[in-house]
């Protein structure tokens, strides 16, 4: 394994050992990432815990070494979280900054942590965990804003209003009945991203460069350590899928549409001409120049 040092203010890449220089300043700063896959840090540090853990059962990391591991890596999350360590000019992604912090702390054994681990499994991992976080958070806020129009429809279920075709009146309806057909399109969202978690819930860690170790890992111990569902059954595809980050963009594109639309109604149902509803100055803006 390569011996990897923090130098003063030299970049610390995870590569290189077979090159007799470095990459030109353009092609080093294209290469950089830490300043928008910071975010991953609280999910780059769990999977290390679980690949620390899995080191430890194969044989790879005494008891007093995992103790000392997991030590650092969480002290590490403090610091980040306090603001305390921060990715230098240095650093080229996420991983390449953990892994000071950990040099840092512990010195070469912070090193070991990179046994039978590859960036392109744990990036892949990293960006599964984020996802799924967040899917989940955006299904909750989703479901509130479903329980909020429920309730203002059962109010309104009586309320007549003209259902429009082009703003023209085209056939009576009630207030209600308009705001359950936002309730049943971001239901269809929730249910989008319920069944894209079912496909998203596949550990590729483990899988290192494209196949897998020939370390005793345990791929369905670091899985299930991780909350996903199954470990990846194909190391290749598991380090070369994104398949999962496609699909919810495509559900969160969908998600942004029928905010939109419910947004638009509501710009309109506020307005002079229609005056349905009249807004909180809590949940208003006002003009530069107009009244």
């Amino acid at each position: 394994m390569e011996d990897l040092t923090v130098s003063d203010g030299k970049p610390m890449r995870l590569w290189g050992g077979r090159f007799e220089g470095g990459p030109s300043d353009a092609l080093a700063r294209l290469s950089v990432s830490v300043h928008f896959d910071w975010r991953l840090v609280p999910y780059d540090l769990a999977a290390s815990r679980a690949h620390a853990r899995v080191l430890h059962r194969a044989g790879l990391l005494s008891a007093e070494e995992l103790e000392r591991m997991i030590g650092a890596l969480d002290d590490l999350e403090r610091a980040c979280k306090a603001g305390e360590f921060r990715p230098t000019v240095a650093d080229e992604d996420v991983h390449t900054a953990l892994e000071r912090g950990l040099l840092e702390r512990l010195g070469s054994l912070g090193g070991k942590l990179r046994a039978g681990r590859s960036r392109n499994d744990q990036i892949a991992t990293d960006l599964r965990l984020y996802l799924r976080d967040h899917a989940r958070l955006v299904v909750s806020r989703l479901v509130e804003l479903e329980t909020a129009l429920m309730a203002q429809a059962a109010d309104h279920a009586d309320t007549a209003a003209p259902g429009m075709t082009h703003l023209q009146h085209a056939q009576p309806v009630s207030f209600g009945h308009q705001l359950l057909a936002h309730v049943q399109a971001f239901a269809r969202d929730v249910d989008r991203l319920t069944d894209w978690d079912k496909r998203a819930a596949v550990s590729p860690l483990g899988s290192g460069a494209l196949a897998g170790s020939s370390l005793p890992l345990d791929p369905e111990a670091v899985a299930a350590e991780l909350g996903f569902d199954s470990a990846a059954p194909n190391s290749m595809d598991a380090v070369a899928d994104r398949d999962f980050a496609a699909e919810f963009l495509f559900d969160a594109a969908m998600i942004g549409i029928h905010l939109s639309r419910l947004g638009e109604e509501i710009v309109l149902w506020a307005s002079q001409e229609f005056r349905w509803i009249e807004m909180d100055d809590a949940y208003s803006t006002g003009s530069s120049i107009m009244p």
